[in-house]
């Protein structure tokens, strides 16, 4: 049975050169080792009681003798040092020096037995607080003993599942010439310009568009815009808007009826009906480029003319695949030591780690939302936390440290994308932060390699793009 592991993980996102997100652990020292050089005192009394799963009330009962003692050290200073009109400095009687000082010395000095106490009795006690606890005191009074109640969560106790339980379906792709067509199709695209045409708007088409957004007749908050371009068919719009703009031409002005989905970040428009009034610029169609010398040369290829370049296509999309297939192995790792794990999770660390999935998602939007509620991530929260204390006993349990070499061949991979990768290496070894990013990921994966050592594993063939859309359909653990 594991009662006290000596760390807990939690899992965050990372992304990489190629912009795949990767789960990144960091470690957070359990509250217990911080406490471990506290001596318990024998002067007081503890007593603990489970309330509800991992909920603990605490009773603590601390001697008169120790908060008097206390007391009277710290006013006896302050009689040497205080000024008081009508007495010279060190001359102020005792009994003024109590009656003047007497209470607030009283309080301070309760609130750091308290929190002195807290630490020993925690310590003496073996348990492991999981955040902050709620206290609790009875009335606090000159001459009686201090009491208190401490309610608070402790981690878990659970003992790490047998990897032989685990059942992983690896990937295996073979990148054929037909791939690489539709690779390059693909930087075509994305290398596209428009030309602005007088006929109706069709899918694949980009339009430039005004539009208000009501509900019951009213404008809501972000609703209306002016000059958007929209690609219609890119589903970048909620559903319903852009197959409401299909057909029209330039200058026309149309009503759509949409639904914002139940899940929509706006908690006060999620679910609701609302109508658009869309007016359309222009329509443009796209034009892609030739596949020539200079189309190649913006990739980097200065030799070997459409050869080179495809030969270049083949191995960057082979480190892709191998990337997302060590994502959709990870993935599914990651699902099964969740599943084959069954325990309480402290519902004050669910909580914080809401509210810091709120606060990091309202960052990436760049204050375009402010009203996201932690509640929204709850679930994920609850798998997070869950899957950082399962991780982090499995580092314990096998004394897992980061392996220097797997570290330094993933700089180099994601260095190997830019045009002075050497330069991009330096980087990340003379950068702390972002090489502390690249220590965990690398010790994440000697924990997924671990796990797989035990594990069944078999072989599943596919393509790229469905390797490409499993390693991209769970980016978050």
């Amino acid at each position: 049975m594991i009662r006290f592991p000596s760390q807990a993980i939690f899992i965050r996102e990372f992304t990489s050169s190629t912009d795949t997100v990767v789960i990144v652990i960091s470690s957070l020292l359990y509250y217990n080792t911080r406490l471990s050089t506290t001596e318990s005192r024998v002067d007081m009394e503890v007593s603990v009681e489970t309330t509800q799963g991992l909920e603990r009330t605490m009773t603590i009962t601390v001697p008169a003798e120790r908060i008097e003692k206390e007391v009277a050290d710290r006013l006896d200073r302050l009689k040497n040092t205080a000024k008081l009109n009508g007495f010279r400095p060190g001359k102020v009687p005792m009994s003024v020096v109590r009656k003047r000082f007497g209470d607030s010395v009283l309080h301070e000095v309760a609130g750091e037995v308290i929190k002195a106490s807290f630490s020993e009795a925690v310590n003496q006690e073996k348990l492991s607080p999981a955040g902050a606890p709620q206290i609790d005191p009875e009335e606090i009074v000159v001459g009686n003993e201090l009491k208190y109640k401490a309610i608070f969560e402790v981690y878990p106790e659970f003992e790490i599942a047998t990897f032989a339980d685990i059942k992983v379906a690896k990937p295996v792709v073979e990148i054929g010439e037909d791939d690489k067509d539709k690779m390059i199709d693909n930087l075509r695209s994305q290398q596209q310009s428009w030309s602005e045409v007088g006929r109706a708007a069709a899918d694949g088409d980009q339009v430039v568009i005004d539009f208000t957004g009501t509900m019951d007749g009213e404008e809501f908050e972000r609703g209306s815009a002016e000059g958007v371009p929209v690609t219609l068919g890119s589903g970048s719009m909620i559903a319903g808007f852009e197959d409401g703009i299909a057909g029209m031409k330039a200058g026309e002005e149309k009503s759509v009826d949409v639904n914002f989905p139940e899940d929509y970040a706006a908690e006060e428009l999620a679910g609701k009906p609302a109508q658009f009034l869309i007016k359309v610029n222009s329509v443009s169609e796209a034009v892609q480029p030739e596949i020539d010398d200079e189309f190649i040369a913006k990739y980097g290829v200065t030799e070997g003319g459409v050869e080179a370049f495809r030969a270049q296509i083949g191995e960057n999309m082979q480190r892709e695949c191998d990337q997302a297939t060590g994502q959709v192995t990870k993935n599914q790792v990651m699902d099964e030591l969740y599943e084959i794990h069954g325990f309480d999770v402290p519902s004050v660390l669910i909580d914080e780690e809401a509210v810091r999935m709120a606060e990091n998602m309202k960052q990436q939007m760049q204050g375009q939302e402010d009203t996201l509620s932690p509640d929204l991530f709850k679930e994920q929260a609850e798998r997070r936390v869950k899957l950082g204390l399962i991780l982090a006993e499995v580092t314990r349990e096998h004394n897992i440290q980061v392996d220097p070499t797997r570290v330094q061949k993933h700089i180099e991979i994601m260095a190997a994308g830019y045009e002075d990768p050497q330069e991009v290496i330096e980087w990340y070894n003379q950068n702390p932060q972002s090489l502390e990013g690249v220590q965990n990921l690398a010790l994440e994966e000697q924990i997924v390699d671990l796990v797989m050592n035990d594990a069944t594993v078999s072989d599943e063939s596919m393509g790229f793009e469905e390797l490409m859309r499993k390693a991209n359909a769970n980016r978050n653990p």
